[in-house]
């Protein structure tokens, strides 16, 4: 395990070096959307219209952040992660067809999912949940904001980071899952425990 930083925009070649439990640190222009983001981007795709802003090459952050504005400027208060597997449904489909390089989110994403981050190229980098203040540290500047429409939670904001992390590679480019893998340990011991417990 190693500590890696990059900075956006992401190359495959990044995405590809990076081993299951590296920790990562982000600097440049992250994106953050949440199923609305995801639904309305596909939707465009489907109708030939263009999405507002180029999510290839980019990560994506499960978050519906709190914003504060103060004159024209938009700053980050808190920026707690989403429970990323409101968007497994949806994910394999961005993945492949827009080219989004990672995933910053909390709790994993389904094997549709990682089989799609194998095939295309694209981490899953998990963020601490309930640190949301700790998060908006990393998120240096409020670049702009596109579809606020939908609220100010599903919106898309566009943020320059600056060591955003730490963020561990919970799901690689080569089919392996943190949340997989405890998932197995824990089926491996409730026998023994059960049987400790006297529960059997």
């Amino acid at each position: 395990m190693a500590d890696v930083h990059l900075t956006t925009p992401l190359s495959e070649e990044d995405v590809r070096n990076l081993k299951l439990g590296d920790s990562v640190y982000l600097s440049g222009t992250i994106y953050t959307g949440r199923d609305e983001v995801h639904i309305r981007a596909l939707e465009y795709l489907e109708e030939g219209k263009e999405v507002p802003v180029d999510f290839k090459d980019m990560a994506m952050f499960h978050c519906g952040p709190i914003m504060k504005k103060v004159n024209e400027h938009w700053s980050v208060v808190a920026a707690g992660p989403t429970t990323s597997s409101r968007m497994n449904n949806l994910e394999p489909q961005f993945i492949e067809n827009f080219g989004v390089r990672a995933i910053i989110g909390k709790g994993g994403m389904s094997r549709p999912t990682i089989e799609a981050m194998e095939r295309f190229g694209c981490v899953y980098l998990a963020i601490t949940g309930g640190a949301a203040i700790l998060a908006a540290n990393g998120m240096r500047e409020v670049k702009g904001v596109e579809w606020f429409d939908m609220g100010m939670p599903e919106a898309i904001w566009i943020v320059e980071t600056d060591n955003f992390g730490p963020l561990t590679i919970a799901i690689d480019t080569h089919g392996n899952s943190l949340f997989e893998g405890v998932e197995e340990k824990v089926k491996e011991n409730l026998g023994a425990v059960k049987a400790k417990l006297g529960l059997e």
